[in-house]
């Protein structure tokens, strides 16, 4: 419990960085929002009125502690140009890239456990050379390309399954995950080649450990000894390549939601910032960067379950 306080309490002051951030580099954009949403042929008056209604005339630490205030009590202000809380557009976008993201790392451990672990077993042979060789290539291949390639085959030449779309999965449960198996292997794919090499080099090194002799000496078969010793102590960085995947998919995930024709949380983001949505944008990667310190808090916590020294603090070496 102790433990699980000292990394909440420890967030506190990561999201508050965050938060400045967040707010300085959208500020840093170019263009004036103002004048974005009136055009160019906008009078004065109402290009200064219209900055006063938006609190844009204000000195910018200022606006901050305005919009910090107002996060504080859970509002995250009203887009500027959809009109619409900002808490209802990531409401009805976050529930999609959450989703996908499960997806696409579930489709990751699925291809990266086997693999990697028959890679770092069969060490030397064609298992392993052929484990190598796809993980390379599942890191070679551009997300896109391998997206467009499933849906020419998949979709349009077999119609198999849906090109591109979302249904919510409480609507139709069935065109949800139909909808949703092209986009979480066209990325899965790539995300499992990492984590599969990182499986694979973490078990080699534990495979020699004494610890390992020890209980192969013992009468221990491989397969017991593996999955029973040996994966355990291999997890840690595992666990920490599981969680940059998990943090990075949350947020980087708009190329697979522009080809799928998914209304996802990342296309949300870059819609407005096109639209010069600064507010939108503001609460947008706010809400984005506080799921990715969720997503580390959650790793700590595995990190104790795996090794519960880490609870004690003293850590082991990685």
């Amino acid at each position: 419990m102790k433990f699980l306080l000292r990394r909440l309490i420890m967030t506190i002051p990561i999201l508050f960085l965050v938060s400045i951030m967040v707010f300085s580099l959208v500020h840093l954009i170019p263009g004036d929002p103002a004048r974005v949403i009136l055009g160019q042929e906008a009078t004065p008056e109402m290009y200064q009125n219209l900055r006063h209604e938006l609190g844009l005339d204000k000195p910018l630490v200022e606006q901050y502690f305005l919009w910090l205030l107002k996060v504080l009590h859970g509002d995250l202000g009203m887009s500027i140009t959809d009109h619409v809380s900002v808490a209802s557009l990531i409401a009805q976008r976050l529930p999609a890239t959450i989703e996908l993201t499960i997806g696409t790392f579930l489709v990751a451990i699925l291809i990266a456990f086997p693999t990697g672990i028959l890679a770092a077993v069969k060490r030397g042979t064609w298992i392993d050379y052929l484990s190598t060789f796809t993980g390379l290539g599942g890191m070679s291949i551009p997300n896109f390309w391998l997206g467009l390639m499933l849906i020419i085959f998949f979709a349009v030449n077999n119609h198999w399954l849906p090109a591109s779309g979302y249904v919510p999965f409480t609507q139709n449960p069935v065109m949800n995950i139909e909808a949703m198996i092209l986009p979480c292997i066209a990325t899965g794919i790539r995300e499992s080649a990492v984590i599969m090499r990182m499986l694979r080099s973490s078990l080699l090194e534990v495979v020699n450990m004494d610890f390992i002799r020890t209980a192969k000496a013992k009468g221990l078969d491989e397969r017991a000894t593996i999955l029973g010793h040996a994966l355990r102590n291999a997890m840690i960085p595992v666990v920490t390549t599981s969680g940059l995947t998990v943090a990075g998919l949350l947020g980087g995930l708009v190329i697979t939601e522009s080809i799928f024709g998914i209304p996802g949380f990342g296309r949300l983001i870059v819609d407005s910032v096109f639209k010069r949505d600064y507010v939108t944008v503001q609460g947008a990667v706010l809400v984005s960067a506080a799921l990715v310190v969720m997503v580390n808090l959650v790793v700590d916590l595995l990190y104790a379950v795996i090794d519960p020294r880490m609870k004690a603090g003293k850590g082991v070496e990685a």
